[in-house]
């Protein structure tokens, strides 16, 4: 059964790659949302020379805000899916396949594109906070959950219309998986790359640390 599936890209600054991610992009394009989260570069010129549906924030808001603006879009336009990735061309477009063709074949509310972690594709500290992320995060969600922090995943409508997120940076993936896990929702998985480029991360080690750390300890009361 074919669904009505919308790509969402959220984006802060991705001058250098959104153009090629975009340019390999073989969908239609009122299906492709980039929501620029306040970036000060060329980027929204950019994507509005690709004709996509561009979103934008006026300020830097957070990656998680930037994914519920994009929520909020796709439920009013009624789509059936999300499929979201990331701007930087750490996620291949090719890879999207996997998820539509396991989206027709079994209609799961939640499926994360799943890395292998190697210290020879992933530098260790990455390595070690997705490692600890996704324990986490499966003890919370009673799920086994092997790639919590992967932006690389697609999202039914039923999850986006009953599960509340309240976060707004990096920590927003893990929320949702935690809280779709707590309704009953279904969680599977595709594997994918893993790719890194040498820029720096946008995670900001410390910081988005100890706003994981919130979200873990309220999720032991709720």
């Amino acid at each position: 059964m074919d669904m009505k599936i919308m790509f969402l890209i959220p984006v802060y600054n991705e001058e250098k790659h959104i153009g090629n991610l975009l340019q390999e992009l073989n969908y239609d394009k009122k299906d492709i949302i980039v929501v620029d989260d306040g970036s000060t570069d060329r980027t929204a010129e950019i994507v509005k020379k690709k004709g996509v549906v561009l979103l934008k924030h006026p300020n830097n808001l957070g990656k998680g805000y930037a994914h519920r603006t994009g929520f909020k879009y796709a439920v009013a336009q009624n789509y059936d899916y999300v499929i979201t990735l990331d701007g930087d061309g750490q996620h291949n477009p090719e890879e999207l396949l996997l998820f539509i063709k396991k989206i027709n074949e079994t209609a799961e509310d939640i499926i994360i594109g799943t890395r292998k972690f190697s210290l020879k594709n992933m530098p260790l500290i990455r390595l070690l906070t997705n490692l600890t992320t996704s324990f986490i995060v499966s003890l919370f969600s009673h799920k086994r959950v092997k790639d919590s922090q992967s932006g690389y995943r697609a999202i039914s409508k039923r999850v986006l219309e009953k599960v509340r997120l309240t976060t707004c940076n990096f920590q927003t993936e893990s929320e949702m998986i935690i809280k779709a896990a707590r309704l009953g929702y279904h969680l599977s998985s595709v594997p994918i790359s893993t790719l890194y480029s040498e820029e720096k991360s946008k995670i900001i080690p410390f910081l988005d640390t100890i706003r994981f750390v919130k979200l873990a300890l309220k999720s032991i009361w709720r």
